[in-house]
């Protein structure tokens, strides 16, 4: 399990590597939320959202011997884009294994990063990393967790709960996207180090709930049926490490449908002028369409990625919503 000496010290080589994004006010989600609401914009990170962080700080950890040998990662693109440019700075090769399904603007920037993409046979994102697990052991190569790996988690929510605490000493909710946990795990470890009373909401497909059935059942569903979504971030299983940290730490869950996480998409981009990705809009959608209950402000409303293909942006800039479970 990561520890906060961890997180310090991916803050401290992520520092001079990767941006400080900048917070900014938000009228709307203000007026929404009824207390003081500010953006915190991860989608302006170097590769497009924040999984740089866990990337670089991980990959920066590998034994000689393992640099060169390269290594395998498992991504819905995201996580891959990140590896990919991390991997191009640290002169390490990297061979990424995606869902059929994957964004096309992902798979082009990891491509243009030098690294190998494998399109694997499976459309979600599960069944897709039992087959880049099992092309790592074949071939030796260490395995890059998305999510749940103690160097993930430390950099990606670690060193961004650690920055955004520096900005907003006095926040007192942040509400962030879920699927496997790392960016979650790390904000909760960072932030309930500092003053446990932070309060952290999670934000979930309707259709790919793993946190909330793993709160439900007790113990991590660390696998889930793909389903049909523009949301590929927030598709896909808990992690069992995110998971232990996060069942003590977090209460409320919001789980948001395919439609409103493409209006939540045009908000973004009508009111403040900002492309973010489906998966990165479903904390919008919360503050704007769910009934999340009594809030404690300043809120910190963690924007994580801005990655999204041009057919994918027309089709949800277009109207009407789609049908119910379909995209």
């Amino acid at each position: 399990m990561p520890d906060l000496a961890l997180i310090r010290a991916a803050a401290t080589y992520l520092t001079p590597r990767v941006r400080r994004t900048p917070i900014e006010p938000s009228p709307g989600l203000s007026a929404a939320l009824g207390v003081p609401a500010l953006l915190k914009l991860e989608q302006l990170q170097i590769t497009g959202s924040f999984k740089l962080r866990g990337a670089w700080f991980r990959l920066s950890r590998l034994s000689a011997e393992q640099r060169a040998l390269g290594v395998v990662t498992c991504s819905a693109g995201n996580h891959g884009k990140a590896v990919a440019y991390a991997a191009r700075e640290l002169g390490i090769r990297a061979t990424i294994y995606v869902p059929s399904t994957v964004d096309g603007a992902k798979l082009a920037g990891m491509r243009s990063l030098g690294a190998e993409v494998v399109l694997a046979q499976a459309r979600g994102y599960d069944e897709a990393e039992i087959e880049a697990r099992a092309e790592a052991a074949r071939s030796g190569r260490p395995f890059i967790s998305a999510f749940d790996d103690p160097e993930i988690i430390a950099g990606n929510g670690g060193s961004l709960g650690l920055e955004l605490l520096d900005q907003l000493r006095n926040v007192r909710t942040v509400i962030t996207p879920v699927s496997g946990g790392g960016m979650a795990a790390g904000l909760a470890l960072a932030l309930h180090a500092h003053d446990p009373r932070i309060e952290l909401i999670l934000c979930q497909h309707r259709d790919s709930p793993s946190f909330a059935l793993s709160l439900e059942r007790g113990h991590a569903v660390t696998a889930m049926p793909p389903i049909q979504t523009l949301a590929g971030g927030i598709e896909g299983g808990i992690g069992v490490n995110t998971f232990a940290i996060l069942k003590d730490r977090v209460r409320r869950v919001a789980l948001l449908s395919e439609e409103q996480l493409w209006a939540a998409t045009r908000w973004m981009l009508a009111e403040h002028q900002y492309l973010i990705e489906p998966s990165a809009a479903a904390v919008v959608a919360a503050c704007l369409e769910e009934d999340l209950g009594p809030m404690v402000g300043p809120v910190a409303v963690i924007l994580s990625g801005r990655n999204v293909a041009v057919p994918s942006l027309q089709r949800v800039l277009g109207a009407p919503y789609p049908a119910a479970g379909s995209t």
